[in-house]
This record gives C-alpha cells, structure tokens and sequence, in this order.
C-alpha cells in the first residue's frame, strides 16, 4: 500500500513502526525463530527478536486501522500468505513487488527475499554474515602467499555446500586449503533432523543445497532459481545409519556465496564453451570472472544473484582495477529480471553516483554480447 499515514505524527518517533524498518525487523525475528524453533510452533517466552516484531506490527497496524496480528502464529501465517504489498504500511518507490512475501507458501520458511531484508535492507548497518567469512579467508590464504587455496576455497563453497563426515576429514586434510582449515570447521553446521525423510537426508541435483521434505510427499528447495525451473530433482542422498550426521554450510553463505557461486560456474562453463579464458577469482577475489578474448581484450565481471534490484542497486560499486581490464560489467541470472519486472531500471536508479556508469547484464545479454565480440575479432562483418 502507498498510503502515508497520520501527517501529524514525527517520522522518526514512529520509524520503527512502519515500512522499511518494520520489514527489516520481521525478516530478522522470522530468521531467529526458524533456526531456534522452526515456524511450526512456539513456546512463551517468545525470543526477542519476534516479540519486538509482533509488537511493532500490532502497533503499525492500529496506527492504519487495520486489525493486528491476534499472535505470534497469525504474523507468521500472514508473513507467508500475504503479498508484502497487501500489508498496511508504507514503502519508497521499488522496494515491494507483486507477490514478494517473506515465508514461502508451500514449506513456510524464510524467502530469500527474507534474508535479503535481514541483511541487507537500506537501513542495515550489519557486517554481513558471509562477507565476514569470505574477508576472513582471504587474509588467511593472503598470510600464507597462497591464492590458489582461496580459490579452492571459493570452489568449495560453491560445489560442495552439503559434507559427510568423511568428507569433513577429507576436506581438512587437504593441504591446499590448510590456510582455511579451521574456518571451514566452522562454517559447515550439523543439519537438523527436519531434512530427514525416512531416514535419508537428500540434496538437490540442480543446486546441491540439502531438499527439505513437505507434507505432500514432495520437496521444496530454498534457491528461488530452482524452484522457477519445477519441482526440485532430488539428487544425491545420504542415509543416516549409513553416513551419520551431516555437515551443511550456514544459511547465509548458502545464500550469498553457494548460491551466486553457481551462477558463476553457469556462466564460467558457457564463457569456456566459446573457446575464451576465464580466471575465477583472480586477484584473491578482486572480482568474479576474469574473461580474456583471443585479441588479447579483457573483461572483468561480477555475478549478483539477488533478489531484490533495489538492495542490489545500493550496494553498486565500481569494479576494482587490479587485475586490469579493459571492460568490466556486473551480471545478474536472467530468471531474476524475468521474476521481477523493471529489475535492472530499478538497479539503476537506486546505484549511488560514486558507482559511476557500472552496467548491470543478464547473464544470457553477457554470453551474447561476447559472442558478438567474439565475431568482430574475427572481421565478421554479421557482429
């Protein structure tokens, strides 16, 4: 809704009621109840977190007439059921779009739009969970003198979200990654029971993230990009009497590094696949993909794979100089900008002036465009 509330009363008493801050604060109660007690249920004393949301709805809902949430189940149930811009509050330009909830309606937990509001909605001042991790290794592997352990790293991130317990010894006994060995031991959680179907945990074969079962005997994965192509494939399944406890890594490197990670091996095979080079995350990780033409031309790309264009938008920056390029761009999965009309408008006008002309592309518009160029190198007059 658009409507801007009582005039009478100061903005910044009531920030915390309304909108931007409101969303941020739903969105973190929603992430600290579903790893503390699933949305399924709850027990009195609430956590902080969700009965400081519950309050703050209730009071933004009296404060526009409409009636509150009776409790903590009802915010949850209308988190997964309500379109965010069927709530009663108000929203700058862009930032809500149709059919955006914070709980996904068929297995009620948390969107990735949710954790994209936790942790980077306008108002965040958070380090972020996965940027931390990420900084952290790459001053490891920097103390050591070794890039290519934090480009195994990165890999194993990316391909490898979901460990046995063998493959957790496995992995910190490779002498590659020894700069990042105990990070590692920290970052892969044990995985909660509420994966197990039968007995057996079960990953998806397009994502490789771990397939929560539903009750209607299918699956339901947590990559938006996944569930856009149909119901998830199960993939690799690991038995518990067979394999025993298992290890995933946290949610938001999940998210924010496992999940564009994936993009960007997408887009590395179908770069590859033209006869191009391409260096992943060359320069301890200055960018995403260093793309190198057979005339020698250069391209540096960063892949995004976000759901919100806005929160994407403010965090534009220019791409970093070193290694040199001679074009550099930013990438976005196509299903995104299909998902969500006037995706890259919606970038643009939120990208901060200090991002200068940074071009955001599909990756489908990046492949085509170094076809195109691929031609023109060649004197194909058709480029």
């Amino acid at each position: 809704m658009t409507d801007q509330g009582p005039g009478t009363l100061p903005t910044a008493h009531w920030a915390a009621h309304d909108g931007v801050p409101l969303l941020r604060t739903l969105a973190e109660a929603l992430l600290v109840l579903d790893e503390q007690t699933g949305l399924q249920s709850f027990t009195l004393p609430y956590p902080a977190e969700a009965q400081r949301a519950l309050d703050r709805t209730a009071l933004a809902c009296l404060l526009r007439g409409a009636r509150p949430p009776a409790g903590l189940t009802e915010l949850v149930d209308r988190c997964r059921t309500v379109p965010l811009e069927d709530w009663p509050l108000s929203f700058p330009p862009d930032l809500v779009g149709p059919g955006d909830r914070l709980l996904d309606e068929v297995c009620n937990r948390p969107t990735e739009l949710c954790h994209e509001w936790a942790g980077r909605s306008p108002d965040s001042a958070a380090v972020f969970r996965d940027r931390e991790i990420v900084l952290a290794a790459l001053r490891l592997c920097r103390e050591y003198g070794e890039e290519d352990a934090y480009t195994a790293f990165r890999r194993l991130l990316v391909h490898r979200p979901v460990l046995t317990t063998a493959e957790m010894y496995e992995v910190t006994g490779d002498m590659v990654l020894e700069p990042v060995h105990e990070l590692i031991r920290r970052i892969y959680k044990p995985v909660p029971d509420s994966y197990l179907r039968d007995g057996t945990y079960t990953a998806c074969e397009r994502c490789l993230t771990l397939l929560t079962p539903v009750r209607t005997g299918e699956w339901w994965c947590e990559r938006d990009r996944c569930r856009r192509q149909g119901p998830p494939p199960p993939g690799r399944r690991f038995a518990y009497e067979a394999e025993g406890a298992l290890s995933q890594l946290e949610r938001p490197l999940r998210q924010f590094v496992t999940g564009s990670g994936r993009a960007e091996a997408d887009l590395e095979r179908e770069l590859l696949a033209l006869g191009l080079e391409v260096r992943m995350w060359p320069g301890y990780d200055a960018y995403d993909l260093q793309v190198v033409f057979p005339d020698g031309w250069r391209w540096a790309v960063d892949v995004k794979d976000w759901a919100h264009p806005t929160f994407l938008g403010r965090s534009a920056r220019p791409v970093p100089q070193d290694p040199p390029y001679d074009e550099a761009f930013w990438s976005v999965p196509r299903y995104r900008v299909t998902a969500r009309p006037g995706y890259v408008a919606a970038f643009e006008r939120a990208r901060p002036e200090s991002a200068g002309d940074l071009q955001l592309l599909t990756d489908t518009e990046l492949v085509t465009r170094a076809k195109r160029r691929l031609r023109a190198s060649k004197g194909d007059r058709r480029a």
